[in-house]
């Protein structure tokens, strides 16, 4: 997979470097030589860049990069601008940093694919999850069992949990299913929320748009993962 990274701190540094040890291709960038010459020998490619300006950041191959990461954790407003900018760019799957609550609101309010929160969020368990292509969000319960959040393959749409037969053909539980509610914000703009369906039965129906979250075997849970290609 192809990573840009922008904000190469402690969080985002360790990021970048794990992606790459685990066989990714990652562009790291930050406005500071010091951070930038940290990392040079340990990723794919380190560019010194302010990515606040937005013909500059047009000089990256967005295009071609399947997440884009903000990790920028000091300065609130540059991380506001290059959050703003790359939505603008319509990459494929925005995620950003959030520095505080207030910071959270205004990215949830752009419109982020998602928010991390690095005191929560591990570099180490991020970069494990964001390796696993389709995955929203992962759990390690052993060396070989994970649960993990993911968006439901076409293939199960309008389906009941019994007429998935995910169980039977993928060896795989279904422990819930969360649905993506809209809900208008503070600013009264519209955006998604979280709503967890709870215990599933087999009668439960998978419905467009839903996050399907499965515990199983990594092999089996690939399986499933190489459906949403």
């Amino acid at each position: 997979m192809k990573f840009i990274i922008v904000g190469l701190g402690n969080f985002g540094g360790y990021l970048a470097t794990r992606l790459t040890d685990l066989g990714h291709e990652v562009i790291g960038v930050d406005s500071r030589e010091e951070k930038v010459d940290l990392v040079k020998d340990s990723i794919t490619h380190a560019i010194r860049m302010d990515a606040t300006d937005a013909h500059a950041i047009r000089m990256l191959p967005y295009q071609d990069a399947d997440v884009v990461l903000i990790t920028i954790g000091e300065d609130f407003g540059a991380s506001i601008m290059v959050t703003a900018l790359f939505k603008q760019l319509q990459v494929r799957r925005l995620i950003s940093r959030s520095i505080n609550k207030v910071h959270e609101t205004v990215i949830h309010a752009i419109g982020v694919d998602e928010i991390i929160h690095p005191e929560e969020d591990s570099a180490e368990r991020m970069a494990k999850r964001l390796q696993m292509r389709g995955v929203l969000d992962s759990l390690d319960v052993s060396d070989e069992y994970k649960i993990i959040e993911i968006q439901t393959p076409d293939l199960f749409v309008g389906k009941s949990i019994a007429e998935a037969k995910l169980r039977q053909e993928y060896q795989l539980n279904v422990l819930s299913i969360v649905k993506m509610v809209e809900r208008p914000n503070i600013f009264g703009v519209k955006a998604k929320s979280r709503k967890v369906f709870g215990v599933v039965t087999p009668e439960t129906k998978i419905e467009q748009g839903d996050l399907l979250l499965l515990f199983g075997h990594m092999r089996d849970l690939q399986k499933i993962l190489s459906l949403n290609g």
